[in-house]
């Protein structure tokens, strides 16, 4: 059975649709552990309440550590497998990436690559942009990491057309409902 670890800086629902997949026996993985760098992750709270290893690694606790080292040994600690970001919202440094390359999986709201992936293009801002730009579709991209925000090789992609009358609220829903469909065949891929 492969290991998941999570690193989450808010809700973490991309973690959330992973351990029901895993429970539903749809993954033949199990998370454990959960790292944020944010004290009040409710990611947290729900590892917590599931009884998942939960760390909080960010400057204010560790501030003359190598933050990417220590969340770095922490997975390596746990034998983690895959890790997952959901909802990360630091840049993975080179140690983390070197020691667990293509093993860093992400999620991106949008189809990649194109001009929305980079520095600043998350969550609203991209549904924001693609609206504004009268796009006709959009997706999801699940994606490896590497030093470069959303560069990594992609592992799949989803896709939907674009709705007459979207709104940056319907689209953020809908590509959320999409989202947990593309994590969970993306780990399938992964797992096979």
């Amino acid at each position: 059975m492969k290991r998941i670890g999570i690193l989450a800086s808010y809700n973490g629902s991309g973690f959330q649709t992973i351990k029901k997949a895993c429970d539903e026996g749809i993954l033949n993985a199990q998370v454990n552990v959960v790292v944020s760098n944010n004290t009040n992750a409710n990611a947290l709270k729900r590892a917590e309440q599931m009884q998942i290893p939960n760390f909080i690694i960010n400057a204010k606790k560790y501030p003359n550590e190598d933050l990417d080292e220590k969340i770095a040994e922490l997975f390596k600690e746990f034998n983690c497998d895959y890790i997952f970001c959901s909802g990360y919202m630091k840049i993975i440094g080179s140690k983390l990436i070197s020691s667990f390359e293509e093993k860093i999986i992400n999620t991106h709201p949008a189809l990649l690559p194109s001009k929305y992936g980079g520095k600043g293009m998350y969550g609203r801002f991209v549904h924001e942009a693609i609206i504004k730009n009268n796009e006709k579709k959009s997706g999801v991209t699940i994606h490896f990491v590497n030093e470069k925000y959303d560069d990594g090789r992609i592992i799949l992609k989803k896709e939907l057309e674009l709705l007459d009358d979207e709104t940056v609220d319907s689209l953020e829903s809908r590509i959320k409902d999409l989202e947990s469909l593309a994590i969970v065949e993306a780990f399938e891929k992964l797992l096979a």
